[in-house]
């Protein structure tokens, strides 16, 4: 059988080269983008669910950037975590919601069609909390929010400077603010009487042992801020997706608190969260 003309055979052999190409090469997975803010909690956080996603086999960087929700909503990054309440103030800033349920909810109603929201932590929250000394209450009668809406109208009133705080809890509309620099100033400031009240958060690794968290009840008097990552569609596998969920079984307020106290000390936010998750592992 004669043999077709040289240029058939190279014409041939590289068709042939293709076809092997193509059925033994992988392309390599896309690098996915974890966005995290200069702050020393949404580095922990960023940190948390950059671990994740890599125990789901993805090739993952961490992202500083000035507005992480900015980054999501443009493509720059696939997933950013942060707090239910902030978030929803971000997309529904006239939401009226307030317990865990109504503002994870509400946010998930509320976010643009290219971005989707994972499951919250339950036990994990950083939201607003008035702290005051014990005995101040002893003399409210507990250790609820109640109490200061009960004694709203002799209230004095501090926080750090630039500080988000609410400027009404119930029926109770706060006098104007006083500022101080820091926590060990501001919480000096409570026990010397100086103000009834501070506004803190519930993982401020800055808050004295001495000092009391005002619990919120039902109904709840104050937004929830439970940690949650929002993620682009359709850009995380299945593994990926259960991968970030499952950071919620895990997280709660006193190990966010904790980490967080640790970075603000000067750790590396990556061994502080590879050291967490050696103790508990996603997924077991």
């Amino acid at each position: 059988m004669p043999r077709p003309p040289g240029h058939l055979r190279r014409l041939a052999l590289g068709l042939a080269a293709v076809l092997i190409a193509g059925c033994g090469g992988h392309s390599q997975p896309p690098t996915l983008s974890v966005g995290t803010s200069p702050d020393p909690q949404s580095q922990v956080l960023a940190e948390l669910y950059a671990s994740a996603l890599r125990g789901a086999g993805a090739a993952v960087r961490v992202a500083p950037v000035a507005d992480p929700v900015a980054g999501l909503d443009t493509g720059e990054l696939t997933v950013v975590p942060g707090f239910t309440g902030r978030f929803l103030a971000v997309f529904a800033p006239d939401s009226a919601a307030r317990s865990d349920r109504q503002v994870y909810w509400a946010l998930a109603g509320a976010l643009p069609e290219g971005i989707a929201v994972g499951d919250y932590a339950m036990t994990a929250t950083d939201k607003p909390a008035v702290a005051v000394t014990k005995a101040t209450a002893t003399a409210w009668g507990g250790a609820d929010l109640g109490g200061l809406v009960r004694h709203c109208a002799a209230l004095t009133v501090g926080a750090v400077a630039g500080a988000q705080s609410p400027d009404k809890v119930g029926r109770c509309a706060l006098p104007k603010l006083r500022e101080f620099p820091d926590d060990a100033a501001l919480f000096a400031a409570l026990r010397s009487r100086q103000i009834t009240a501070a506004w803190t958060s519930t993982a401020d690794p800055g808050v004295p042992e001495d000092i009391v968290l005002l619990a919120d009840g039902r109904p709840a008097l104050v937004r929830a801020e439970n940690v949650v990552p929002l993620y682009r569609r359709n850009a995380l596998s299945e593994s990926q997706l259960l991968a970030i969920n499952q950071v919620a079984g895990v997280l709660d307020t006193a190990a966010l608190t904790d980490m967080r106290r640790q970075v603000d000390g000067g750790a590396d936010p990556q061994a502080v969260v590879d050291a967490f998750l050696d103790e508990h592992p996603l997924g077991r």
